[in-house]
């Protein structure tokens, strides 16, 4: 049954913001995480198209998230490391683990090891065992494919930005791993020096813009539509929405549409969010309500219930306007929404 509401996905943006962020990577390669379904977007589906353009690393942050992948038969490496009810899916062989704690080490070793991956933690104290645990034997005898970190504050010009870089810089060498990687999308605009052999993006390549200076290198991905369910007159000095928020101050025509917070267009965007129809802005009114938005439609006579809305979401302005951050207005999206590729 087609949806009154769906994301136009853009594949060929999806690419070249891979592509983009593959070159800004210098030398390293560049992979891709495509946890939380492909940040909303449906990481298969993610996962197929940038595996053709070149990808050939990626991450996800559950084993169930890599289950769902295994059909592409890619290189994926699960982020969240290996837990007891975890070990099961690991004999299938579809992704590997990152290591995270002495514990997790421990478990992959009586299974018999094989291929994994560890995070080491060099300041953000979240995942990652330490290097002094690493200097100490932790992870002798280990086939470790990639020893990574993970940057807390790379979209940001922060000092603990170099003072990570150097921490796991200091670690080249210590143990077999093939490969070292730390930079996440906001870490590639860093520079070279954050690269090392390989790059995680996330953010940027769905769209969002890490740091204000990758703004050139970023297409948007995701266009939400909705449906006009009823257009209406609304006169002057009447309100419209819960609460009675906005007051037409003259007569105004006013698009319902097929659009709400359980879709995962906030509340937020009560007030500041927008339509967009032939390059014409029209304002949303009122309250966002849970699967109801109403639009200022006065600019065009010529849409009509039944006609397609473009929503204005493209991710910084929309995240600068809502004091959203780009990740929720990514990872929100609801089911009701169709995904179309296109």
């Amino acid at each position: 049954m087609p949806a009154p509401l769906r994301l136009r996905l853009d594949e060929n943006a999806l690419v070249h913001n891979w592509r983009s962020l593959a070159r800004a990577s210098g030398r390293a390669a560049c992979g891709a995480a495509v946890k939380a379904d492909g940040y909303g977007l449906g990481a298969t589906e993610v996962a197929r198209r940038l595996a053709v353009a070149g990808c050939r690393d990626f991450f996800v942050a559950t084993w169930a998230e890599a289950e769902r992948l295994a059909p592409l038969g890619l290189t994926v490496s699960v982020l969240h490391g290996v837990r007891a009810e975890d070990m099961a899916a690991t004999r299938a062989g579809f992704a590997r683990p990152v290591l995270n704690t002495a514990a997790q080490v421990a478990r992959w070793r009586e299974a018999g090891g094989g291929a994994c991956d560890v995070m080491v933690d060099t300041g953000m104290n979240r995942l990652g065992v330490s290097a002094e645990a690493i200097a100490g034997g932790l992870l002798d005898g280990l086939a470790i494919e990639t020893l990574m970190s993970h940057l807390a504050c790379a979209d940001e010009d922060s000092a603990m930005n170099e003072a990570q870089r150097a921490r796991f810089s200091a670690l080249r060498g210590a143990t077999v791993a093939r490969r070292m990687s730390l930079a996440n999308s906001a870490g590639i605009g860093l520079g070279a020096d954050y690269a090392f052999d390989l790059t995680r993006p996330g953010l940027a390549l769905y769209g969002g813009v890490p740091r204000a200076d990758m703004g050139a290198m970023i297409r948007q991905v995701v266009h939400p539509e909705a449906q006009i369910l009823q257009r209406r007159r609304v006169g002057a000095g009447e309100a419209v929405g819960y609460n009675s928020t906005w007051i037409a101050p003259a007569e105004t025509e006013v698009a319902i549409i097929n659009l709400g917070y359980a879709d995962g267009y906030r509340r937020a965007f009560s007030g500041v969010g927008a339509g967009v129809h032939d390059g014409v802005v029209l304002p949303e009114l009122g309250r966002v309500s849970m699967d109801l938005v109403a639009i200022d439609v006065s600019a065009r006579p010529d849409l009509a219930e039944g006609d397609w809305l473009r929503i204005d979401y493209a991710l910084p302005p929309a995240s600068q306007a809502s004091g959203v951050s780009q990740y929720e207005l990514l990872t929100g999206w609801g089911r009701r929404a169709e995904r179309l590729w296109g």
